[in-house]
C-alpha cells in the first residue's frame, strides 16, 4: 500500500513537471507571483514555492538543493504543490536504490545462469567422451580377443619362433 502511494506520487511529479514545463514561458519571474498561490507559481519550472513564507522564488539551480535559509525542505514545493521536498528526495533515493538493486540482483543472476549452462555442457561433454573412450577399449579387448582366438585355431599360439633373431 505504501509502495504505491510512493510510485503514485512519482508518477505525479513527473507528469506534473512535463505540464509544468509545456506551460511555462521563460518570460516568467517567480518573484512577481509572491501575491498568488502554490499552483500560480508553479507554472514556471523554475519556481519554488515556500509554505512557511508564502512566497514564491527562483530555484537556486547552482545549489541543486534549496538552502535552509531560502526554504526548509518541509516547506519547499517544486514541480508539485502537494509533495515537500523532502519526500520528494527520498522517494527519487528510495527508487534509485531499487533500480540500482534489481539491475545488480539481474546481472548476478545472469553470471551464474549463463556459468550453470557451461558447467552443464562441460559435464555433458565429460560424459560424451567418456563413453567413446569406454567403448573404444570395448573393440579393442573384442579384437584382441579375436586375434588370439585365431592364434589359437592356427596353433601360433606359443612364442613367436623369429623372436630370437630381434
Amino acid at each position: 500500500m505504501m509502495d504505491s502511494r510512493v510510485l503514485l506520487a512519482a508518477l505525479l511529479l513527473v507528469f506534473g513537471l512535463a505540464s509544468v514545463l509545456a506551460q511555462s514561458s521563460p518570460d516568467d519571474v517567480c518573484e512577481k507571483k509572491n501575491a498568488t498561490n502554490c499552483e500560480e507559481c508553479l507554472k514556471n519550472v523554475s519556481c519554488l514555492w515556500c509554505i512557511k513564507t508564502k512566497s514564491c522564488v527562483t530555484y537556486p539551480a547552482k545549489t541543486i538543493l534549496p538552502p535552509h535559509a531560502l526554504c526548509p525542505l518541509n516547506d519547499a514545493r517544486w514541480g508539485l504543490c502537494m509533495m515537500n521536498f523532502q519526500t520528494l528526495i527520498i522517494t527519487l533515493a528510495v527508487l534509485g536504490g531499487v533500480i540500482i538493486i534489481a539491475l545488480l540482483v539481474c546481472m548476478f543472476c545472469c553470471c551464474k545462469c549463463e556459468s550453470f549452462g557451461s558447467t552443464r555442457f562441460e559435464n555433458k561433454m565429460q560424459r560424451r567422451g567418456d563413453k567413446a573412450k569406454t567403448k573404444q577399449e570395448q573393440r579393442t579387448a573384442e579384437m584382441k580377443q579375436r586375434h588370439q582366438e585365431i592364434r589359437q585355431k592356427y596353433g601360433l599360439n606359443g612364442p613367436n619362433p623369429y623372436s630370437r633373431f630381434a
